[in-house]
């Protein structure tokens, strides 16, 4: 295929980037803030309810025990009944438990709301992914991807300041601080979920808001795609389910999240420690996730461009894990953030890259299947990294030898992914157009 694309594929790709894509970063800001602001809970939650750094850590990881087990049915329902009615059950359900998190009193009712806020929440995001595979071309999805998932270091840059603001509203109507937090940081969902309906159409094939010849091109440039990897090898949900290149990709996921969340719930209490109050703490925590966002928009627009995954996501994890290493090393505050920053570039920009391989190896209900076994396995490391770094900290004092374990996981994350092997569906239409959004 020609290098250019045509005035069709321009205005397609556009107009599908302008209607679905903002509003799907905004949505997972949203899911984004609510998952990981008990980060930012707790500076003062901790010490109100008694929590050790151990409980802490479990509290905040349970919540991937509720994601992982109710992950692969609520993302085939997604599949089955349609972005608009899913994701808007999805999204209510987990806007008031998210609220409601501010009424938790004790070790319990914290480890019972963090659990029910992953089962909440369970789908999301791979149905994100799925549904972007409905409306995006293969060789536009590295960046596709990096721009949605962009959601993740905005809603630390913008959630953190914000955060450590609302924690200033502590006494106010007789609640502390970090229930204001929960509150005002849960009912965004709630509003945003009266809107998915109007805004994600199911398919292509409904989108009234894209012109006849759009359409038809879209339709048929995806049918052409699929057709194309399922003529290299077909997927059915169960097989996708066993096949060991979606179970290794299952451990390359689960090393890159061990990473992120490890770092990312309790960052704001390792920044805190460096003597910074609680509205310091928002605006500092933010700094590693400027590098982040630009990690993920500019490895994944390369690895767009250059036609090349595997690398790429293996790069990612590496430079991600150095950092890890070198803010156990270094000393100063100032270096301490650089070593961060370094970490928050290379694992969120690996992330983007590391999406586009399955979404190229599987179609239909397999990779709706396929895509949330691989987020479900890396769920789990979500509550393995907060929880091991907790407990290394009880025990030694220190988050060092914490951030060492979890950069380990990244390595070996990233030896998995080269080894792996790229499949033909994967690569081949990497480099098929300039493209246009």
């Amino acid at each position: 295929m020609s290098e250019t694309i045509t005035a069709t594929e321009a205005q397609a790709t556009k107009a599908i980037f302008r209607r679905l894509v903002p509003f799907l970063m905004l949505c997972y800001f949203i899911a984004y803030v609510d998952r990981v602001n008990v980060g930012f809970a707790a500076l003062t939650m901790n010490r109100d309810l008694g929590f050790s750094s151990t409980v802490f850590g479990t509290g905040a990881g349970i919540f991937f025990l509720g994601y992982f087990i109710f992950e692969i049915p609520s993302n085939l329902a997604v599949a089955r009944f349609g972005a608009g009615r899913w994701m808007m059950r999805i999204m209510l359900t987990w806007g008031i438990i998210a609220a409601a998190m501010a009424f938790v009193t004790g070790v319990k009712s914290f480890y019972a709301m963090r659990f029910a806020l992953g089962l909440a929440e369970a789908g999301f995001f791979p149905g994100i992914l799925f549904y972007l595979t409905l409306w995006f071309p293969n060789s536009y999805r590295g960046k596709i991807i990096g721009w949605f998932m962009a959601a993740i270091p905005i809603s630390t840059i913008v959630g953190a300041p914000v955060s450590g603001l609302i924690l200033g509203l502590d006494g106010t109507l007789g609640f502390r601080g970090w229930q204001w937090l929960y509150i005002l940081e849960g009912l965004p969902a709630v509003i945003l979920a009266i809107l998915v309906p109007f805004v994600l159409t199911d398919s292509p094939e409904r989108a009234r808001w894209l012109s006849p010849n759009a359409r038809t091109w879209l339709i048929a440039r995806l049918a052409q795609e699929r057709k194309e990897r399922e003529a290299i090898e077909h997927f059915s949900i169960g097989k996708a389910l066993v096949d060991p290149r979606v179970l290794l990709l299952s451990l390359v996921y689960f090393g890159a999240i061990a990473c992120t969340f490890g770092l990312g719930f309790w960052l704001p209490q390792i920044i805190k420690g460096m003597g910074l109050t609680n509205t310091q703490t928002g605006f500092v925590t933010a700094i590693p996730y400027l590098f982040g966002m630009l990690g993920m928009l500019t490895i994944g627009r390369r690895s767009d461009r250059v036609g090349e995954r595997r690398f790429h996501c293996a790069f990612g994890l590496v430079v991600g894990a150095a950092g890890l290493i070198a803010s156990t090393l270094v000393t100063g505050h100032v270096a301490t953030m650089v070593a961060f920053s370094v970490a928050a570039f290379g694992f969120l920009g690996s992330q983007p890259v590391f999406w586009a391989i399955p979404s190229s190896l599987l179609t239909g209900a397999a990779a709706a299947g396929g895509l949330a076994l691989i987020n479900a396995v890396g769920g789990l490391a979500g509550f393995l990294g907060p929880f091991v770094v907790g407990a290394i900290k009880d025990a030694t004092g220190s988050y060092s030898w914490g951030m060492v374990a979890i950069a380990a996981c990244a390595v070996v994350a990233a030896v998995i992914v080269v080894a792996l092997g790229e499949s033909r569906a994967a690569t081949a239409p990497a480099a098929m157009s300039r493209q246009s959004v």
